[in-house]
Formats: C-alpha cells, structure tokens, sequence
C-alpha cells in the first residue's frame, strides 16, 4: 500500500513538472546555437579544426629521450600553432618517440626540428606527411556534406517510421534526394535551404513524433560541438566522422521511447515512458561504459581514437538529457492531446 501511494505521488509529480523540464534542454540547446553563432563570426568555422582539415605538415620522431614540454616551448614562439604529443609503446607506455603538427610547410618545421635535436631527420628516424590547403579544404566540405545529407536520411526515415500520410512521405523522399545530390556537387545553397525548411514543416505539421526524435538528435548534435568547442578540442578527420556515428547513437533510444508511446497503447503512459526509461538508459549507459574504458586504455597512445571516443561520451551524456527531459516532455504532451494515454 505504501509502495503504490509513493508511486503514485512520483507520478503525480512527474505529471505536473514535465513541462518545467523541458525548459533545461530548451536552454541548453539556445545557448549551444547563440555560442556557436559568436563562433563562427569569430573563426570563420562551426569547428576548431587540425591540420588533417587545415592543411599543414605533420612530423612524427622516433626519439624516446626528447622532452616533449621542452621541445614545446623552443618551438611555440616561431610555430603559435604547434601542437606536440608523445609517442608510446601501447604495453609498456614507455616513451618510443613524437608527433608535432604545424600549419608551416614541411622545410620550415623540420628545419627547426632539426636544429633542437641536432641531427638530420631521414626515412630512418622519422615520417613527414604534408596536406595541402585546398586538398584539405576540399575533403572537410565533402566530409562536412556526408554529416548533413546523413542526418537528412535520418529524419526521413524516422517520417516513414511514425509519420501518417502517404503523400507526404513520397514528398519527403525526393525533396531529401534532391537535397542529397545538390549537397555533393555543392551546388544551389538557397534551394537546398529552401529544401530543408520545405522539410522540416512537412515534419512538424504531419508528424510532431518525427519533429520530436529529429530535434532531440539535432540537439544533441549542436550541443557536442559547442562544448568541444568550449574544451578547445581542434578535430581531424577522424573527429568530424565522430559526429557521423552520434547521429546514429543519437536516434536509438528516441526511437524506442517513441515507438512505445505511440504506437502502443497497453497501460498507461507513465508506465509505457518508465518501461522505454529502464531500456533505453541502459542501452545509453552501457555504450557510454564501454567507450569509456576504450577511451582510458587509449588515452595516451592514439589521438584519433581519443577524439572519436570523447566525442561520443559527450553526445551520448547530452543524449540522455535531450532524449528523457525534451523528447519525453514533448511525446507526453503530444499523446495526452491526442488521447493515446491507454489505460491510467
């Protein structure tokens, strides 16, 4: 007896604040998008980006006895951008050599390298790689349109899953190819905007579940990247296609809440939302564990798997915000209105 009145006082109280919870998402994600707009007027980019997508010469040294935050500061007066990191041995952590990245071209930096470690850098002891400007400049946009046209595919698919018209979701797939192929030859910006609102109305008047699911993963989206942003994180390729794979962390537990409350019907909707919650978190969790530990044992041997890996811890934590505090206020409000509640 005392079980079921607490129950229901938690019920009750959940009832009368979630829309209050909402706010905290909302909030979030409006200083996410008026920080990344201060951004952008300042840098140019919605990202801090490496030489990988700059352009620029990356240095690797096969010399265990260099002191890394000494070679740092000798070089940062001539090369501000340098950016220096150690090379270990994945087992015994010991120090096999280092890794310095610079905008410079390849003369100036291993010039430089050479007169603080005094000898000359050759195949033997070392690897150079140089990345031209306009090549990165050119795969960045490609990998920049890939992100976008996926999360286009997304949201048409999760219409096809919980939208209701027919017609509609034959307008939302060519409108979304169109969008697609006029992303890859980079051609017509205005129409693809004029695209994309064209969609985004579509979604918001004929299936508020797929608007709901959709800004949940574009929240998550925005808010990752102003906070790798804030942490001074400047990706590489492998950074940017980090964002690829949250977009499909992202919808997964949306879609599981969405699926029970709207297209179930048996209990009532605490119940089904409490039952979605116990899945859901634990399939979240679960994943944030696993690339947790993935992300300590790589931590000081691999930048590429670091980035990738700390990227998705953070999506995945501001998924469990966007997903249990917005998306769930939404799909609440939305099958209360429509009279889907079941049985209470």
């Amino acid at each position: 007896m005392e079980h079921n009145e607490e129950s229901s006082e938690r019920k009750n109280w959940y009832d009368k604040s979630y829309k209050l919870l909402l706010i905290i998402p909302a909030i979030l994600l409006l200083f996410s998008l008026v920080y990344l707009y201060g951004f952008v007027q300042n840098t140019g980019d919605i990202i801090r980006k490496d030489v990988s997508l700059t352009g620029g010469t990356s240095v690797s040294v096969f010399d265990g006895n260099v002191e890394i935050d000494d070679l740092k500061s000798k070089l940062l007066e001539e090369f501000p951008d340098l950016r220096a990191r150690e090379i270990s041995d994945f087992r015994t952590g010991k120090q096999q050599g280092f890794f310095v990245e610079t905008r410079a071209g390849v003369d100036e930096i291993t010039g430089a390298l050479e007169n603080y470690l005094g000898y000359e850098l050759n195949q033997q002891n070392s690897s150079i790689e140089f990345t031209g400007e306009t090549l990165s400049k050119g795969f960045y946009q490609q990998v920049r349109n890939a992100i976008f046209t996926a999360f286009l595919f997304m949201g048409l698919v999760v219409f096809l899953i919980f939208g209701k018209s027919k017609k509609m979701k034959s307008i939302s797939v060519i409108l979304t190819i169109i969008a697609a192929v006029l992303l890859f030859k980079s051609a017509l910006p205005v129409l693809i905007g004029l695209i994309v609102l064209a969609l985004i109305l579509i979604y918001i008047i004929y299936s508020i579940p797929s608007a709901a699911v959709i800004l949940s993963a574009f929240a998550d989206i925005v808010m990752t990247i102003a906070l790798v942003n804030l942490l001074g994180m400047e990706l590489s390729i492998a950074g940017v296609i980090a964002f690829l794979m949250l977009i499909g962390y992202s919808v997964d537990t949306d879609i599981l809440l969405t699926s029970r409350l709207v297209k179930r019907h048996e209990g009532s909707i605490n119940k089904r939302m409490f039952d979605a919650f116990k899945t859901g978190i634990t399939m979240t969790l679960t994943s944030m564990a696993a690339v947790a530990v993935s992300l300590f044992i790589i931590y000081n041997f691999s930048e590429t798997l670091k980035q990738i890996f700390t990227i998705l811890i953070i999506g995945l934590g501001f998924d469990i915000l966007n997903t249990w505090l917005g998306n769930a206020s939404i799909l609440k409000l939305y099958v209360e209105k429509k009279g889907l509640g079941g049985l209470k």
